[in-house]
């Protein structure tokens, strides 16, 4: 089948707004809010390092750790900043897996706008649970997912996975 091409121009003005957008990062938005975590979805708060689910997850279970620090470069982050970082990438891995034992997981990023990042002043790492055949006919020829859970559900589960620190 050919790749096909579908107009946009209506993302003309998104693409021309540069990296920022010019709009206030949703991270640093949600971080600062001064509300419950369980209202804003932030699964975890470290030293430099948090975890926020996914307002928009592929699957249920998906999460977002990213430095509270406002970067977009891996390479702007500091020794600690990176080692946190990772290891909250690692607990974060564990805690899906105790929560939804998936058959995989994803994790990864989209460094910068043309790599997909949907926030790419802010840099994030996804981590989501997989299973065999959980893209379906809704995700293929609807282009739309099916979430067997609220977020309220996706945040008490994973909260309460979480790995005590070591």
């Amino acid at each position: 089948m050919p790749l096909e091409r579908l107009w946009a121009g209506w993302r003309g003005e998104y693409v021309d707004s540069g990296p920022g957008g010019g709009e206030a990062c949703v991270f640093c938005t949600i971080l600062a809010s001064g509300e419950d975590d369980s209202a804003t979805f932030v699964l975890w708060r470290g030293e430099s390092t948090a975890v926020v689910l996914n307002a928009f997850p592929y699957t249920s279970g998906h999460v977002l750790v990213l430095p509270l620090r406002h970067v977009a470069d891996l390479e702007q982050l500091n020794g600690p900043e990176t080692a946190e970082l990772w290891s909250t990438v690692t607990a974060a891995v564990v805690a899906i897996k105790e929560a939804y034992r998936p058959g995989g997981l994803n994790v990864g990023s989209n460094l910068g706008r043309s790599a997909g990042a949907g926030v790419p002043g802010h840099l994030h790492v996804h981590c989501l649970p997989r299973w065999n055949g959980d893209t379906n006919f809704m995700t293929s020829l609807a282009e739309a997912r099916v979430l067997p859970e609220a977020l309220s559900t996706t945040w008490r589960r994973l909260r309460s996975a979480w790995p005590s620190p070591s």
